[in-house]
């Protein structure tokens, strides 16, 4: 696959401007139905040991009661594999008849187990049949298809016994645990996830099973919805009408794991892409489930949604920009917006009088009143949007104040002020700043003679907000009709919102916002949520910017969402590991609980903490292995010792 793609090649959904789910073939798992005529499931993950049953029935029925549909369990070994049964009689027993899916990686002959015993079996093409090693091999054609061949007599028993038993089959995909074949060809590209999955697809048809689910799984939200997309335009060049399954692997915890997880799978729900999502974060299994079931809600009315304004075709979307490969919308540089600035943040304050300095304190600014010094953190927002309430003190060094054009005028200093105009006030452009000024629209009101009048301007930041119900779509066709015409104005995304709850605020906002970003487009982030507490706002504002890989300002983790495979708590070691190292802005950490989510599944992180072995840690400097056998008691401070030796540790500044 190039770059220098058509607009047939670069189709990867039914409509860009009309919503409607992608057409898939029914799947049946057990009783459950999947596809594109059945709602989208929802599903998680024990993190028991499958060898203890009750334990893990127990697990699974909270998992149930909070809605899940689905159940995986690793099963690492034939043990595993084989108390599977145990474990589904006692279900049974229950009066829970909920399908269970075996987690495989590695072991072919407990995937050969599991398959006639539970409903479903998930395999990962990059180890089912590869031990995966970090070697680049140079693959000529005939040992290419020697590996093949290899593969086809592994990976062929299985799918004969998926085929007898009825068996449901996923083909699951990880970035960051490709075989050695795989990159020695296509590089750790979204290119080589597809064709890690295609390969295993073509053996199945070739056994004539097509009971089969994909997924395109990745902890950075950007490679995923590449990998997703390429993997649906490649189907659909081939016949193919797999479902899919959405979920963005090791996402984290907390509000990360949540931003992240909603950027990515959000990103796709939009398109009509995925029919069954698993939001995985480090947290036990039942608290996934309700993120789960917020971000599917809200696509149950969204089909026959009115019309978006002024939107083209297709063929003329697709002009404007590649799905498959990230590349930055160009916008000309003003001030600290566009061109090679990271995108900026605008912090709301129209709705309140700001008399005190500790009404910044939100936003990421300090005030110490003894020694009259302001401090601002890693989140310290860029702007703050006053509306027609002026401050009543001095704003600290490099905070800058925008204020509705009418009061901007009014104002005696004017050095770090700047006015937002609204459409109606654009014939008084020349009364302006002579600097940088900003222009609030809708999406409705870009219409022809509006787009006219900003290609004449110099000194403009447009404000682009969308009040439609399917905004992800309509922003993406402004950005698209901008492009069309040649006009770089830097864009300044606005997510407006009266939502009351903050995780559904927070989910939808990260799908709204970060959507544009992972395609491109946007320089910057403004956040209206007047019922949302506004540190809150402000810090998913710069975590919707990390996790779209577009302005780093705190330290990343990379936390698997445990499983029957973890070999220590991995969310109290999550937690003391970010209490030690949060203030290293840019670093990537990646904490994994078993060697299956080692060094593959960590992919980009700069640094690794991984289970080993009862008790004991391996930790890596990107995918290399540093030290084996660390004891857990040490291992956290063995892991800075190694972030300091690199010279990449400073120490945690005290503040009064």
């Amino acid at each position: 696959m190039t770059k220098s793609l058509s607009t047939f090649d670069k189709r990867y959904c039914e409509s860009l401007t009309a919503y409607s789910r992608r057409k898939t073939r029914t799947v049946e798992i057990g009783d459950l139905r999947l596809g594109h005529l059945h709602p989208i499931r929802i599903q998680s993950m024990t993190t028991t040991d499958t060898m203890d049953t009750r334990l893990s029935v127990e697990q699974i029925q909270r998992m149930v009661d909070a809605g899940c549909e689905l159940v995986r369990l690793t099963a690492p070994s034939i043990r595993e594999a084989q108390n599977l049964e145990v474990i589904k009689k006692e279900l049974h027993r229950r009066g829970i008849k909920v399908p269970l899916v075996a987690d495989i990686h590695f072991t072919p002959n407990a995937a050969e187990t599991a398959a006639r015993i539970v409903e479903k079996v998930r395999i990962n093409p990059g180890n089912y049949a590869d031990k995966k090693k970090f070697e680049q091999i140079e693959y000529g054609d005939t040992e290419y298809e020697a590996e093949l061949e290899r593969i086809r007599e592994k990976f062929t028993p299985l799918v004969k016994i998926c085929k007898e038993y009825g068996t449901a089959l996923r083909i699951g995909t990880n970035h960051g645990s490709l075989s050695d074949r795989i990159m020695s060809r296509y590089g750790d590209t979204p290119e080589g996830m597809v064709e890690s999955a295609m390969e295993f697809l073509r053996i199945c048809e070739d056994q004539q099973f097509y009971n089969i689910v994909l997924s395109m799984k990745s902890s950075n939200p950007k490679v995923m919805v590449e990998a997703y997309r390429l993997l649906v335009n490649t189907m659909d060049r081939n016949g193919m009408q797999y479902p899919l399954h959405l979920g963005v692997t090791e996402a984290g915890e907390g509000n990360d794991g949540r931003i992240k997880s909603a950027l990515g799978i959000g990103a796709l729900l939009e398109d009509g892409i995925g029919d069954t999502i698993r939001v995985s974060l480090t947290e036990d299994p039942e608290f996934e489930v309700p993120v789960a079931r917020k971000l599917v809600n809200r696509y149950e009315n969204r089909a026959g949604h009115d019309p978006i304004p002024f939107a083209l075709t297709d063929e003329a979307l697709l002009d404007q920009f590649d799905p498959f490969h990230f590349e930055k919308r160009t916008s000309r540089e003003i001030r600290n917006f566009g061109g090679h600035q990271v995108p900026r943040v605008i912090a709301d304050l129209s709705d309140h009088s700001c008399t005190e300095p500790s009404h910044l304190k939100p936003f990421g600014y300090t005030y110490h009143e003894p020694t009259d010094k302001w401090h601002m953190s890693d989140l310290g927002c860029d702007y703050i949007y006053f509306g027609t309430k002026a401050p009543a003190f001095m704003l600290p060094a490099g905070l800058k104040g925008v204020y509705d054009f009418g009061i901007w005028m009014g104002l005696t200093d004017k050095t770090h002020a700047f006015p937002v105009f609204r459409k109606h006030e654009l014939e008084k452009r020349n009364t302006g700043s002579s600097t940088l000024n900003f222009l609030w629209l809708s999406t409705q009101e870009m219409d022809s003679a509006l787009l006219e009048k900003l290609t004449g301007l110099t000194n403009w930041v447009l404000i682009l907000e969308s009040s439609h119900m399917h905004k992800v779509a309509d922003l993406n066709n402004a950005f698209a009709r901008l492009k069309s015409l040649h006009i770089t104005l830097p864009v300044v995304i606005a997510g407006i919102s009266d939502e009351k709850e903050s995780e559904t605020w927070m989910l939808y906002t990260s799908t709204d916002l970060g959507t544009p970003m992972i395609n491109g487009c946007g320089d910057g982030v403004f956040i209206r949520a007047p019922h949302i507490d506004q540190t809150l706002s402000n810090q998913i504002a710069f975590g919707i910017l990390q996790a779209a890989r577009t302005r780093i300002t705190k330290t990343e983790y990379i936390s698997c969402p445990s499983c029957g495979r973890t070999l220590f708590d991995l969310q109290e070691t999550t937690a003391l590991i970010r209490s030690q190292t949060d203030h290293l802005k840019g670093i990537k950490i990646a904490i994994m609980g078993c060697i299956v989510n080692g060094p593959g599944e960590m992919a980009d992180a700069d640094y690794g903490y991984v289970g080993s072995g009862p008790g004991k840690i391996t930790l890596y400097r990107g995918k290399e292995i540093v030290k084996k056998g660390v004891n857990k008691d040490t291992a956290v401070a063995e892991l800075i010792g190694l972030i300091r030796e690199d010279g990449n540790w400073t120490e945690p500044q005290l503040h009064n």
